[in-house]
């Protein structure tokens, strides 16, 4: 009996032929692109399935642990509510962390009789679009470079606390759970403390010991002989720390930063930025606002471009929304400013939580500005007027190295996040989404009532559960986070007119590929979104802010046109495997491969075009002087000094 080969549908539920061969980039029927989401199975069947072979009508095998869902469109299923399983709870209270753990897709009826709970599906998993892992950070940590090394452990670090609270912080002592995708962390699964731990078999009553930084010190020093040797003596010391008695994540986090953020300055960082907004097909007013917007040549002193960059949302209406959002972004400005001057003045750079709260008092202040016009005005419940906020600021904050040198700028990208505007960060390998929404289904999910999936099925789904001005400052709750720069990359930061329906996700390679390969201008690129947002969304304002940061090759001195070449000594092969290298982290820290090659060439022109010349020059007199002996006998008599 011959068995047919296993096909995927087409995410299109109006197609009348959905069935497409597996490698399919597109429905043969109707083009709709394909949807190849794989997930990461959890949880043992009593008979386990085999490669190759169909679970539940839908999930294709492709390894016991890696399944393909091929019937994308259609929902997963969900638990009960009331019975949602005690080792899914984890990953919902977790939702904030979504950058480096997994999300819980749904569960797996089993063909077998099991328990169905006993199942589950976890997408967001350090899985490529061919469902292969994203290497273990074991195997690539001799590969990275040494602020790369360090930004790993310090996110590990991050996690600590929030896993520990939630009882899976044994997920971070797992090696081979550890994987890394470019400069980003993420985990294959969450471990459950009390399962992964064994209990004396002698004293069953004892509760076994919880983990704690010594066992995470001990993964560390695992890696340390092939760690960078700048940083090989400092993480030791840190680790020696770690496995003293009673030590806290947050007493080592200072060490840490401190130690990430100068190999972090070590680097050279240059930004560009430009904004574009647009009121979109159905509107005829824009209730979006940002900064920078199209001309950007005369923000050059205004004191905070191109280090700061916001995306404001309005909501309340015309003379509403539109005023929230234009106040916000006015009133951001000025406080920024003198933020960054009193940074200037510090002879120490400002700790990650002071920061923190520095732009946690801005926020607050610049809410209170808007409420206090919405009661001026009389406006109640949804009459007031109000706005999302996303906002970066990179920080330039000036850093002491060991040898006593000053650097600059430490590299920190700070992220400020209310309501359901979006902030990206892009290279020409992947698409990082760095900010979670403020809105009723991410609540439910943090609450953990609901899997998303399943959340986002409610009528109030993308109501929004918090923004800037609707209510006093003191229930205010921004998310604010810390990156830290040591790639190539753009950030995006957008209003949801763009991000609806996974358009950013869905489209970044190509709308950005032409700006990443230097081919296209970052004010195109802006355009470029723009013109997407109104054709395939269409039903909002629309707004994008790009800020693009280059810490290994020099920015062109001119916005180049799409369809114009870059003008550059170095072909585009070299170009782009400079690039390749410094995304990679597979050498020596990338400045010096970047700045060193164009200058020695520039000098060698220089030492040849010299060279050139006296030659030239050379051969010019004796011609003359076999020519006109008289006249340059005579020319030699005036301009050489007598003896």
């Amino acid at each position: 009996m011959k068995v047919s080969p296993t096909q995927i549908y087409c995410p299109n539920l109006n197609c009348c032929a959905p069935l497409n061969d597996l490698g399919s980039f597109a429905c043969k029927n109707c083009q709709t692109p394909l949807i190849y989401r794989y997930l990461w199975v959890v949880g043992e069947f009593s008979v386990p399935p085999t490669v190759g072979s169909l679970v539940a009508g839908r999930y294709f095998v492709k390894t016991p642990q890696i399944w393909l869902d091929t019937q994308p469109a259609l929902l997963p299923d969900f638990p009960a509510a009331a019975e949602l399983p005690e080792q899914i709870l984890p990953y919902l209270h977790l939702y904030p962390q979504r950058l480096h753990v997994p999300e819980v897709y749904g569960i797996c009826p089993s063909n077998e009789g099991d328990n169905a709970s006993a199942v589950f599906l976890l997408e967001n998993a350090p899985l490529d679009s061919a469902g292969l892992l994203f290497p273990a950070i074991g195997r690539a940590w001799s590969q990275a470079t040494a602020v790369r090394q360090v930004y790993w452990l310090w996110q590990m670090l991050q996690l600590w606390v929030p896993l520990a609270e939630q009882g899976v912080s044994t997920s971070l002592l797992i090696a081979d759970n550890i994987r890394v995708e470019g400069w980003r962390v993420r985990l294959c699964q969450l471990f459950q403390d009390d399962r992964v731990l064994a209990v004396d078999e002698t004293t069953p009553e004892q509760s076994p010991a919880l983990p704690n930084l010594a066992d995470l010190a001990h993964l560390w020093l695992e890696w340390l002989p092939e760690a960078k040797p700048a940083i090989i003596a400092p993480l030791q010391e840190i680790c020696r720390e770690m496995e003293a008695e009673g030590t806290t994540a947050q007493a080592i986090a200072p060490r840490l930063n401190q130690l990430l953020l100068q190999q972090a300055a070590q680097l050279p960082l240059r930004l560009q930025a430009t904004g574009a907004s647009d009121t979109g097909p159905q509107y005829n007013h824009n209730e979006d606002a940002c900064y920078p917007l199209n001309d950007v040549a005369s923000l050059a002193s205004d004191g905070v471009f191109p280090k700061l960059a916001i995306v404001c949302d309005g909501i309340g209406g015309h003379e509403g929304g539109e005023v929230a959002s234009q106040l916000a972004v006015q009133s951001i400005k000025p406080q920024v400013q003198a933020f960054l001057a009193e940074v200037a003045r510090q002879p120490e750079p400002f700790s990650a939580n002071l920061v923190a709260e520095q732009l946690e008092a801005i926020v607050r202040v610049i809410n209170n500005v808007i409420a206090n016009q919405n009661d001026s005005q009389g406006r109640e419940a949804r009459q007031r007027m109000g706005t999302t906020l996303v906002m970066a600021l990179q920080l330039p904050q000036p850093l002491q190295q060991p040898d006593g040198t000053v650097a600059s700028n430490s590299h920190e990208l700070y992220l400020v996040n209310i309501g359901d505007s979006r902030a990206y960060w892009i290279t020409d390998r992947y698409c990082h989404r760095l900010t979670i929404d403020d809105d009723v289904a991410v609540r439910e999910v943090r609450m953990g009532r609901s899997l998303y999936r399943e959340a986002l099925q409610r009528q109030d789904a993308g109501a929004l559960t918090q923004a800037l001005g609707t209510r006093d400052a003191e229930f205010l709750r921004p998310t604010i986070q810390r990156f830290v720069i040591e790639e190539d990359g753009i950030l995006l930061l957008c209003s949801d007119g763009l991000s609806d329906y996974g358009r950013v996700e869905e489209s970044w390679a190509e709308v950005m590929e032409g700006v990443l390969k230097g081919k296209a201008s970052l004010e195109a690129a802006a355009r470029s979104w723009i013109e997407l947002a109104n054709r395939k969304n269409g039903h909002d304002n629309a707004s994008v802010v790009l800020l693009q940061c280059h810490i290994s090759m020099p920015l062109p001195a001119i916005a180049l046109p799409l369809t114009e070449q870059p003008t550059t000594d170095w072909s585009e092969s070299s170009r782009q495997l400079v690039q390749d290298i410094a995304q990679d982290g597979t050498t020596s820290p990338v400045s010096e491969v970047a700045s060193s090659k164009p200058r020695w060439k520039k000098i060698w022109w220089l030492i040849f075009g010299l060279a050139g010349l006296l030659l030239l020059g050379g051969l010019g007199v004796a011609l003359w002087s076999q020519t006109n002996p008289a006249g340059f006998q005579e020319f030699r008599e005036r301009s050489l000094p007598k003896p």
